[in-house]
């Protein structure tokens, strides 16, 4: 199996090179990473449980895929190719925003991305991957906001950094359109 490699980045986003992907997160160092949020016509948000054997934030809630593009590869374009291999659909996403953050884990691994956050609706079947995930649901915007409120452990680090902005993008693109 070949190793993956990440995208090493400056804080303005910037190439400064490739590193082995679990070399990047033991290092912390920062490398380009997507978030990709997807909403069914009712307004409703796509959201995944992440497999138990993952690195890092094994069962915990988030969107509907996260990763990393490869040296030379768009971001968008990587996207949506990671749509389709954890979810299995691929739709076109736009970019909503980006933001960094760093995450140390138990495992002695730690995020530290550059993390450009995507949005698309879908109406359709999930044909999650078992590999990467464990279960799907959708679920309200209100019903997501009070669960991280109160259940914040069953989610992921970035999901609950990025979930305020996506919600309020949301709310701002579809006001009036959803109940």
């Amino acid at each position: 199996m070949e190793l993956q490699q990440v995208v090493l980045v400056n804080e303005n986003d910037e190439e400064m090179g490739a590193m082995e992907k679990m070399e990047a997160h033991k290092k912390a160092l920062l490398h380009r990473a997507f978030s990709v949020f997807i909403f069914n016509n009712k307004g409703e948000m796509l959201l995944q449980q992440r497999a138990t054997h993952k690195y890092h934030s094994p069962g915990l809630w988030t969107n509907a895929c996260c990763s990393h593009p490869q040296p030379g590869e768009e971001t968008t374009d990587a996207a949506i190719r990671r749509l389709q291999e954890e979810m299995g659909f691929a739709i076109p996403v736009i970019k909503v925003f980006s933001f960094v953050y760093k995450a140390e884990f138990d495992n002695g691994l730690t995020e530290h991305e550059f993390d450009h956050v995507f949005a698309g609706e879908y109406e359709g079947p999930v044909l999650f991957n078992i590999d990467e995930v464990q279960d799907v649901c959708y679920k309200t915007m209100q019903e997501i906001s009070h669960s991280l409120q109160t259940h914040p452990q069953k989610y992921t680090t970035w999901f609950q950094l990025a979930f305020p902005r996506i919600e309020k993008w949301w709310a701002e693109r579809y006001r009036g359109n959803v109940a």
